[in-house]
């Protein structure tokens, strides 16, 4: 299956800067994180959105929102605490269960010395 590509019209200027014309140029109706990116870094480095949006066939406010969406994305890898809260309390309760577990397996070894073997096997122990 073939890319899908849309029609669109770019402005061109000629380089003595003398009239424009207009050129069909075929535009991806996805674009890739990485083609997203390099064109949001070209909007980081002060290129116009306007003209950009021309130049890629893609609005503005659509351009605006890649801009957003990324710069949420680099402070979210900038945190410190990349772990989130939800993810924090799995790990400590992981933690506690295999502390009470260990715990669990000295008491019943401990009981088992001293007698009580056969009273853990009625518990299913």
């Amino acid at each position: 299956m073939g890319k899908k590509f849309r029609k669109s019209s770019v402005d061109v200027t000629e380089a003595g800067g003398e009239g424009t014309s207009t050129e069909a140029t075929e535009v991806p109706e996805r674009w890739s994180s990485g083609k997203k990116a390099e064109v949001v870094l070209r909007l980081l480095r002060g290129e116009d959105v306007g003209t950009v949006s021309r130049q890629m066939g893609v609005a503005a406010h659509e351009l605006e929102e890649w801009r957003r969406v990324f710069i949420e994305g680099g402070k979210a890898g900038l945190k410190s605490r990349a772990e989130p809260d939800a993810e924090r309390e799995l790990t400590r309760a992981r933690a506690k269960v295999g502390e009470l577990m260990m715990e669990l397996e000295l008491t019943e070894g401990l009981l088992k010395k001293r007698g009580f073997g056969d009273d853990l096997k009625k518990l299913g122990r």
